[in-house]
């Protein structure tokens, strides 16, 4: 009653307490309400020798830390001493999340698909449309997801306790990761068999000489300007080919000047050998996705390596996969400057690099140039799929996640738009010695990689050098992305059972072999046809819907300002209100709109000139929503298991749970909202301050129970892996009721509560 008495007047109640557990740093004595010259106050007084001070925190109105000591703050070290989460793991530098982040934004669409967009929709008007989505839809996303699994410490599955109704956006990230994971690893496999074929002197597709090759090679049939077949001795055959008569009054084949003339007339199709030899060679593709066949053996023992590879990579989690980031994201900028420093020497790249950024301003009037530019920027980055928030979610309480986002942000940009001059500059080549134009020889996707630019280098000298440096930059793009992917879903199941988190090699091995089982249907001579349904429809839609909703979960139901407050008590600053327009107004209509004009101009998945049977299709939107039908199962759900009326159980599952917050003890006593939840109930560690509370969806007030002090001695409390103290929950995450261990706690006559063992 005393200290009720004392809240009701204003007053601070002063806890000299020192948080020794499993997850603190036995060197951090914190002092809360504490003037940072005096130690003592009231008699109460703590052992500096003992236990000699080391961060001093004092929280003002604004949830901001007034002062921090030098060892939270983010000094601008890349490298770091130990881990600040010893559970959970921190990444060992700051280039390690970087570089993390970069390589997973920077991945396979940045070069074989931007380019084409960007010559699609008006050359370098494309860049208009595309940097302001970048604004308004990009960076509030990236900076969100960035912030949400930084400030708790928690995967994209375990992130959601500040509104546990949305735990089902989670469910839906994972699956998505996992979905995509496994077609990616395929990709990754094809350039992994590109690049051990390319170890030979001479190309096996830069000719028509093989078995895989039929009459239709194009290198059977060149292409001739039709003025080239007009002149003195030659003759113009109805069918479009041209012939020039020799020495012995005989005429020899010259070459093809009206190619769609000599299609009609002799029904052979002109064919690149690099198709031939990716279509019938390689995938040895069927006729359609109803002939699967059996797996080839060629394609499993290259996604056995691609899968062993991304393993070996990931066996430590964050402190093996941060460590080769360094070269598979720094690696593939070594190479697109060595490509272009190539591309730009070659005949005709000046007319590719023109046909790429030549501006067409009337095509920033078409809805379809905005909505590519949406499309583009919000897969790119990579927003909505998990990755970043596992990524982060292994990052110290203070570091600068803005500057980070705007790093990688920019940076995935810069590289696309780089990429667009490497790409192109071949192209122009390719095209002049082809005698034809850039727009028939450009391509996207998988087209481009395995098609086109592996013909073009068969027409430079060397050529096996340049095709080994593209597929194996191809190689690192994809592992980037792949690491993160894998880490979202290692990093889902350990949050969500903690006490597996001992055995991380064994999950990322059993993860490792269910994938690739579930990819050996890609291996077949159907399996490009389902990999391009899985690319039409596992990333497409779902990312979108999971857009929105956790766009209104966070601005609108956890509250902007708050999260806002949250971000200011790990940065140190406030974020500008531009970042809550964005996320309360701009980013979710602009991804309403993407999915509006997606759905209206839908188009069924096709495979080149191949169309996918309607049963297919139907499979394709049932992979779409496996993921995103969990949102509302989970909310139901999470409805279901609270008690009362329908409005009472809403504003429950809307309202922040006791795990919510930052995972370490020192740092969750800086949110001045998080003595509203208690930490402990039984041993009332935690000690609510009444003027602290919830607003829930409805804007009505939520106050938990004040508990009061004098603080019992038992059952005391302990805080491993996430600071939650007690037993186990359903969650795998510490609640009330187990043995005390740690530091405990007793009251003193004037009820004030001070330190005095450790058990």
């Amino acid at each position: 009653a005393a200290e009720n008495e004392k809240y009701d007047k204003g007053l601070d109640l002063d806890l000299d307490l020192r948080l020794r557990n499993s997850q603190d740093s036995e060197d951090d004595v914190i002092f809360t309400n504490i003037p940072l010259d005096d130690n003592k106050k009231d008699g109460n007084q703590v052992n500096t020798e003992l236990y000699p001070p080391g961060v001093y925190y004092s929280t003002d109105t604004l949830n901001t830390p007034r002062s921090v000591g030098e060892s939270e703050i983010d000094s601008g070290i890349l490298t770091y001493g130990e881990d600040e989460n010893k559970e959970r793991g921190n990444w060992s530098g700051k280039l390690d999340f970087l570089l993390s982040c970069l390589g997973y934004a920077v991945g396979l669409g940045n070069v074989w698909r931007f380019p084409y967009l960007c010559y699609r929709n008006g050359g370098g008007a494309f860049l208009i449309p595309y940097a302001i989505m970048l604004v308004f839809v990009g960076l509030p996303l990236f900076f969100m997801e960035l912030c949400l699994g930084q400030f708790c410490s928690s995967g994209p599955l375990t992130c959601w306790s500040y509104a546990p109704m949305f735990k089902g956006i989670g469910v839906a990230m994972m699956i998505v990761s996992s979905l995509v994971a496994v077609y990616y690893n395929m990709i990754i496999a094809w350039s992994l068999y590109y690049l051990i074929a390319s170890f030979t002197s001479e190309l096996p597709w830069a000719d028509c000489d093989n078995d895989w090759n039929g009459k239709g090679c194009s290198l059977r049939w060149p292409l001739l300007k039709e003025d080239e077949c007009q002149g003195r001795g030659t003759i113009e055959y109805p069918n479009g080919t041209c012939y020039t008569q020799q020495d012995d009054k005989t005429y020899k084949f010259t070459g093809v000047y009206n190619e769609s003339l000599f299609f009609q007339q002799t029904k052979i199709k002109r064919i690149l050998p690099s198709e031939e030899y990716y279509n019938n060679y390689v995938l040895n593709l069927s006729s359609g996705i109803d002939d699967m066949g059996a797996p080839q053996w060629k394609l499993v023992l290259a996604l056995i390596g691609a899968w062993v590879i991304a393993f070996m990579c990931m066996i430590k989690g964050i402190k093996s996969s941060g460590k080769v980031v360094y070269f598979t994201a720094t690696f593939p900028y070594v190479v697109l400057v060595i490509l272009l420093i190539r591309g730009v020497t070659l005949d005709n790249a000046g007319q590719g690099i023109l046909f790429y950024l030549q501006p067409d301003w009337q095509r920033l009037g078409n809805a379809k140039v905005w909505n590519d530019a949406a499309v583009q920027i919000f897969f790119s980055l990579s927003n909505c799929w998990g990755g970043l928030i596992a990524l982060a979610s292994y990052n110290r309480f203070h570091n600068n996640c803005l500057r980070d986002t705007l790093i990688v942000a920019f940076g995935n940009c810069c590289t696309s738009v780089f990429a667009g001059f490497v790409i192109f500059s071949f192209l122009g080549n390719m095209a002049g010695i082809m005698n034809t134009t850039v727009d028939k020889v450009v391509d996207s996707g998988p087209g481009l990689a395995f098609i086109v630019y592996p013909f073009a280098v068969t027409m430079m000298p060397v050529s096996p050098l340049w095709a080994i440096l593209f597929f194996f930059m191809l190689i690192t793009l994809g592992l980037d992305s792949q690491f993160a992917m894998l880490e979202t879903v290692m990093t889902s199941i350990m949050d969500q059972f903690p006490h597996v988190r001992k055995k991380k090699t064994f999950i990322i091995l059993f993860i490792s072999i269910l994938f690739f089982l579930c990819g050996l249907t890609l291996t077949c001579r159907g399996g490009a046809y389902m990999l391009q349904l899985m690319d039409t429809y596992c990333g497409g839609w779902a990312i979108l819907i999971i857009g929105i909703v956790e766009s209104i979960s966070i601005a609108w139901i956890y509250g902007a300002d708050r999260f806002m407050n949250d971000i200011a008590l790990m940065t140190g600053k406030k974020p500008s209100i531009w970042w809550r327009i964005c996320w309360q107004g701009l980013t979710p209509f602009l991804i309403i709109f993407i999915l509006l004009f997606t759905w209206i101009d839908y188009s069924p998945a096709r495979f080149g000139d191949y169309s996918f049977p309607e049963w297919a299709d139907g499979l394709g939107w049932c992979m779409s929503f496996t993921s995103v039908i969990f949102i509302p199962i989970m909310a139901v759900y999470k409805l279901s298991k609270e008690e009362g009326s329908f409005l009472e159980r809403l504003r429950r599952v809307t309202t922040p749970s006791i795990e919510w917050g930052p995972a370490l003890v020192k740092h969750r006593r800086l949110v001045n909202y998080v003595n509203g939840f208690w930490t402990d109930p039984k041993a009332a560690l935690g000690v609510v301050n009444p003027a602290m509370s919830y607003s829930s969806m409805n804007g009505s007030s939520v106050k938990v129970s004040y508990n009061g002090v004098p603080i019992s001695l038992t059952p005391g409390y302990s805080t491993p892996g996430y600071s939650t103290p007690g037993g186990e929950s359903i969650d795998g995450r510490r609640t009330p009721g187990s043995q005390a261990t740690g530091t405990s706690y007793i009251s003193q006559a004037n009820s004030s509560v001070s330190y005095e063992s450790v058990v």
